[in-house]
C-alpha cells in the first residue's frame, strides 16, 4: 500500500473527526484530574521540594500574607505537578489524534520529536533547579543587611517564591525545546539548513534578549539561560545537517532501486 493510500484510508467525515477530538481531550482531562488529585495529596511533600534552594540559600523562613494565599499555592503547586506528570498522556493523545492524517514517512519523522520533547523539558527544568534557581537566590538575597542604619531583610512569600520557581522551571524546560522546534521547522520545509546557519549572529541577541525577559535582572542568571540556548542551537545545526545528509542518502536509494 502507498503513503497516498495510506492516508486516504484513513479520511473521515468532519464529524467523525470532532468526535475523535472530543474523545481525546476527555481522555486528556481524566489525566489531569486523577494526576492533580494525587499531586494536591503530596502537595506539602512538592513544595517541600521546590523549596530546598531557598534554603540552601540560608533563608529559613517564608510567610503568607493573605488569607487564602498558602491553600491557592497548594492549588497552584498541584496542577503544575499533574500538568508534569500527565505530559505522557497529553502527548500519546495528541498522537492518536494527529497520526491518523499523516503519511508513514511523516511518522517516523514526527515521532522521535514526539518522545524527545519530555526529555528534553526535564534536563531544562533539572538545570534550573539545580544550578540557574541557587545562584539567582544567592544574588537577590544578598542584598539583606545593614542599608544605611535600617535592617534590610527578605521575607519572600510563598506565593511569589512558586512564581519565581515555575517562572525558572518553565523558561529552561521551554528553551530547551529549541532543538526540537528548529529540526521541526527544517523538516517542515519552512526553514532550510542554510537559513538557521546564516541567521545564528541574530540568534545570539535573541537568546540574551529571552534571557532578560525571562530571568530575574542579574547577569548570571540571564547568562546561565543564554548560553545554554545558544549551545543548543549551534547542537541543533548538527543534528539538522546529519539528518539532511541521511535523507538524502534514503531518498538516493529510494531512487536507485524505483530506476531498477
Amino acid at each position: 500500500m502507498s503513503d497516498r493510500d495510506e492516508i486516504d484510508d484513513s479520511q473521515a467525515p468532519l464529524l467523525d473527526h470532532l468526535l475523535e477530538l472530543r474523545k481525546r481531550l476527555l481522555y486528556c482531562a481524566v489525566a489531569v484530574a486523577i494526576t492533580f488529585g494525587a499531586s494536591y495529596y503530596f502537595a506539602d511533600k512538592i513544595f517541600a521540594f521546590l523549596v530546598q534552594p531557598l534554603l540552601a540559600a540560608g533563608q529559613g523562613k517564608i510567610i503568607f500574607t493573605q488569607i487564602f494565599e498558602a491553600f491557592f499555592v497548594q492549588v497552584k503547586v498541584a496542577f503544575f505537578a499533574a500538568m508534569m506528570l500527565s505530559f505522557p498522556v497529553i502527548a500519546n493523545q495528541i498522537w492518536q489524534f494527529v497520526a491518523p492524517g499523516l503519511y508513514r514517512r511523516e511518522k517516523r519523522a514526527l515521532l522521535p520529536f514526539l518522545l524527545a520533547t519530555p526529555l528534553l523539558f526535564l534536563g531544562g527544568a533539572a538545570m534550573a533547579y539545580y544550578i540557574t534557581i541557587p545562584v539567582a537566590l544567592q544574588f537577590l538575597l544578598g542584598f539583606q543587611g545593614n542599608l544605611g542604619g535600617v535592617e534590610q531583610e527578605a521575607l519572600p512569600s510563598v506565593g511569589n517564591y512558586l512564581d519565581f520557581v515555575m517562572q525558572f522551571l518553565f523558561a529552561f524546560g521551554l528553551a530547551f525545546l529549541l532543538p526540537v522546534l528548529l529540526m521541526l521547522l527544517e523538516r517542515s520545509g519552512i526553514l532550510t539548513y542554510e537559513q538557521i546557519k546564516g541567521a545564528w549572529r541574530y540568534f545570539v541577541v535573541v537568546a540574551f534578549g529571552v534571557s532578560a525577559v525571562l530571568t530575574p535582572p542579574d547577569i548570571w542568571s540571564q547568562t546561565l539561560l543564554a548560553v545554554p540556548m545558544i549551545g543548543l542551537y549551534f547542537l541543533s545545526l548538527v543534528a539538522i545537517r546529519f539528518t539532511h545528509r541521511r535523507r538524502e542518502k534514503a531518498e538516493a536509494a529510494e531512487a536507485a532501486a524505483d530506476t531498477q
